[in-house]
Order: C-alpha cells, then structure tokens, then sequence
C-alpha cells in the first residue's frame, strides 16, 4: 500500500512538473539550458509612410526597388481620396474617407490638423488602440499630424494606442535639424550635428524598438508606424547624399508647363505659364527629393537588417506607401499637391512580408483606407463598423476578391489661401510653389471619381472633377493619360447624370453601405 502511494505520488509530481515546464516554455521564461517557444504566430507590422512621395520619385530609387518591389506586391492603382497631408493621414489612422472623420485640412483654423482630430475624440480609435487591445506593443516614430502637439492638454501628450511614442512636438523638424521630440513624454532636442538627421534618428529609435520587443517581448507581436518628413519639402538629404543626383530634372510630363489651358476651369486657367526661374526651382527642389529619398531607403535597410537578425523577418509584414502624391509643372502648377490630377493622387504601395507574392503587380483600386482594415485582418482583428476600407489580404496571398470596388471617391475642400499660421513650425511649411498656385487661387471645393474602364457604358478608365463653382473635368484616361484635353463637354448627358448620381452616392455614406456603392455604378 506504501509503495503505491509513493509510487502515485512521483507520478504526480512529474506530471507537475512537466506541466510547469510546457507553460514556462508557452509563455517564454527562461530555463537553464532550454530553448525558448518562438513569440507568436501573429505577424508583426512595419508601416512606413513617407511624406509627399510621388511615383517617379519612388520608381527611380534602385534601393527601394531591389529591397521592396522585387520582394513583394505592387498596387499599381493605389491612390489617396484627397491630398494632402492631415486629412490624407487621418483617413489612414481610422480607414475612413475625409466626408466621415470630417477633416479636409492641416489646420484647426479651416477645421482640420491635429487640434480638430483630438476634439473630435478620432484618436480614441484608430489602428493602433485596436491592435494594442488585441496585445501588440505599437511603436510610432516620426510625423504625426499636422500641429501636434497644439491643442493638446500638454507638449508631451501621448495619443491613445501607443506603447512607444517619439515624434516632433517643436523645432523645425521639417527640415532634419533643430528639433524637439516628445520622446515618450519627455521632450529631447536634437541639434544640427549630422547624428542629428531626422530619417537617421527615427531609424534608430525605430531598430531599438523592434530589438527591445523581440528580446524582451518575445510572445508580443509589434506594430511600427514610421513617419519620416522626407521627401517633403525642403527635402533637406543627409551629408552623404547631398548632390549625387546633381543636375536631374523633373520630367518633362506632355502636362509639363502646359501650353493650352483654355478648356481646364478658372484656376487653372488664371495661371500664367511658369518662368524659367520657377522652373529652375522645380528641378532643384527635384534633385533635393531624390536625394533626401535615399536617407529613407537606409532606413528601409536598417529595418531589414534588424528584423532579419532579431529572427523576425519571416515574420512581419513590410508596407510602404505615401501620404499622398506631387506634383511639379504639370497643367502650369508649381510644386505641390492637393489636386484632383493623377500625379497627387496615384501614389507609391509596395506590401513584402510572409506568403506575399514577389515582383507581383496589382491593377485593383486601392486606396489609404484599406490599410487600417488590412493591418486590422493581418492581427486577427475585427475592425469597427465605421470603416469604410477594405482589407487587402486577398491580393498578399495572390488572390483577386471576386467583388472589388469599381470606382471610388475623390473630395476635396481647401485650403484655398495661403495658410500663415505656422504655430511654432509644427503645422506643415507651404510647399515651395504652392504659393505661386494659391497666390491666384487654389482648387475650389469639389467632389469627384475614378471609375474603371467600361463601368458607365465608356471605354475609361475615367477621372471626373466636379466643383462647387459649377466647372467640372472630365478624362479618358486610356486615350488621355496626362489630362490634357478635358472631355466633359462633348459627353453625353446620360454620362454626366449618372456620373453626378455615382459621386452623390458615394459622398453620402459610409461603411458597408459605401463599399456597396462603390461596386453598383448608377442605372
């Protein structure tokens, strides 16, 4: 009986034992001599969101091609509904279109930037409150919103979702030096040394994050949003780069300078053509974006290299986009954005990461708004019923969805004027040019489309513009790429009524019901 008792009894204590072990393994505590489980099956996300990246830029950096384009999937036909920056990066926060977070512009004074988000409580749920409640650390580094931290209870105010916060709260970030860094509630100076380079910094906070999850965390997947100020103007490069694309110039797009405006609606047609000197300036500020760019392709190396040595690399997604497009002389503009044309809108959208096809290309219209519901999908989360994206899963496992939007909106509502109030360089500097564009007036408020080809009874795929002055635009843009010859007055009327009936259904709703519009072209 003795016997059987003790014998129960070491029966008992090893299976203790070995259950203690399994959960000391499950959860990543260290024993002696015994390897550690792998963290988590979740991916981790890297997001990077460069500032003002057009295509041409993106497509004529080497680095950036041979590290994600060959690597991963292209959007082709990834564009932001409106261009410009805090409404453009608000929209991407919540996956939401500007007409449902109801910010259009930078500044509170318009009723946009960082003041008008934070009033409305926008922050309170975005990407990063909804993957950090389902347990990943979040990290955000670099360029928030427009004015931030103005408005805020203090300069070192945190947004809700974020485990690490570093970004500019004064100075002059925009330039790369001589800035202050709400560095997770502290604010740190950096100065004009060349260690003080802000794409420079922000990579290294950025690696120091994902060493110190990886090591320190390792059942906690990671999200990463990176926010470098490059290449917007003054699109400042680092010493090692400054002057190696000396002498490029803009290309010379048909659009470029364009001669005959007559048929484009009043404020373009009050522009005079550029001056030489103007045009001099477009090319210098070229050479600066492409040379600035490469600062950026360091960090994407940086990023590279430490998740593959973290052993994270097969592991995490890597997402490269813009927060909108520029342009530089197309249809007699400066540089600049906030237009309806392609060369603002059609932006850069490179996705590498585990199962994703490489060196593929998609051809679907994608937008901003799919990569909070993309992010949200890719952490095994349901995204709130306010979102208006859609996921792009499906396309990183090369897979095409058999229902997919057949057009989407384009809206826009100032700033028309000149914006002076800079507070402290914390709301975004005027583009260089853009004064020339808003000295005889901006785009006026308007709402318009993209619609895939043979979607409306046309061959398209097409760009229409409608603004609130009564003016409209109106290109194919299989026969008229550059949007020279504006078609609306020789269309149909049949044509005009359903696009206007489209762009109404569109701009009045939201969420399922506005994905659904999207798919059902007007009758």
């Amino acid at each position: 009986m003795k016997s059987y008792t003790a014998h129960r009894r070491r029966l008992t204590l090893s299976l203790t034992l070995l259950i203690l072990l399994a959960s000391a393994v499950y959860t990543g505590l260290r024993f002696e001599g015994s390897p550690v489980l792998a963290a988590t099956t979740r991916p981790n996300i890297v997001f990077i969101l460069t500032d003002d990246l057009n295509e041409d830029v993106f497509g004529k950096d080497a680095g950036l091609q041979t590290l994600l384009t060959s690597q991963g999937t292209t959007f082709n036909k990834q564009f932001v509904e409106l261009s410009l920056c805090c409404p453009s990066r608000t929209s991407t926060l919540r996956g939401q279109f500007a007409h449902n977070t109801g910010i259009f512009t930078n500044d509170a004074a318009s009723g946009g930037g960082f003041e008008s988000v934070y009033n409305k409580g926008l922050e309170n749920s975005t990407i990063a409150t909804w993957l950090q409640s389902a347990g990943y650390r979040t990290g955000f580094f670099g360029k928030y919103l427009n004015g931030y931290p103005h408005g805020a209870p203090s300069s070192t105010y945190i947004p809700p979702g974020w485990t690490r916060w570093f970004s500019p709260n004064g100075g002059s970030p925009y330039s790369e030096y001589d800035y202050d860094v709400n560095d997770n509630g502290t604010t740190v100076h950096y100065g004009s040394a060349p260690s003080d380079y802000g794409v420079d910094v922000i990579s290294r906070k950025l690696t120091t994050f994902i060493k110190n999850t990886t090591t320190n965390y390792p059942n906690k997947p990671f999200f990463t949003y990176v926010a470098p100020y490059i290449p917007h103007g003054p699109a400042t490069p680092p010493p090692r780069y400054d002057g190696i694309y000396a002498g490029a110039k803009a290309p010379r797009t048909p659009s470029f300078n364009e001669d005959d405006v007559s048929d484009k609606p009043a404020w373009i047609r009050n522009k005079a053509k550029l001056t030489q000197t103007q045009i001099d300036n477009i090319d210098a500020l070229y050479e600066k974006r492409r040379e600035s760019l490469r600062s950026v392709t360091d960090l994407v190396q940086d990023t590279i290299d430490t998740l593959r040595t973290q052993g994270a690399l097969d592991n995490t997604y890597i997402v490269f986009t813009s927060d909108n497009g520029f342009h530089q002389g197309q249809h007699r503009l400066n540089s600049g954005k906030n237009t309806a044309y392609e060369e603002d809108l059609n932006i850069p959208l490179v996705i590498r990461g585990p199962g994703v096809p490489a060196g593929e290309i998609v051809n679907s219209f994608t937008l901003n708004i799919d990569l909070a519901p993309t992010f949200a999908e890719l952490a095994g989360v349901t995204p709130p019923s306010f979102v208006d994206g859609r996921s792009l899963v499906p396309f990183l496992k090369g897979v095409t969805p058999s229902r997919w939007r057949l057009a989407f909106l384009n809206e826009h509502a100032g700033p028309t004027t000149l914006n002076t109030n800079t507070q402290n360089n914390l709301l975004e500097p005027q583009d260089p040019g853009d004064a020339q564009a808003l000295a005889t007036g901006g785009a006026p408020v308007y709402a318009g489309l993209r619609a895939k080809p043979n979607t409306l009874g046309t061959h398209g795929p097409l760009n229409y513009v409608a603004y609130d002055t009564g003016e409209h635009e109106l290109y194919d843009l299989s026969v008229d790429p550059y949007q020279l010859d504006n078609s609306y007055s020789s269309a149909s009327q049949t044509l005009k009524q359903r696009l206007d009936a489209w762009v109404a259904n569109l701009k009045n709703t939201s969420g399922q019901a506005l994905r659904d519009a999207e798919e059902n072209p007007p009758q």
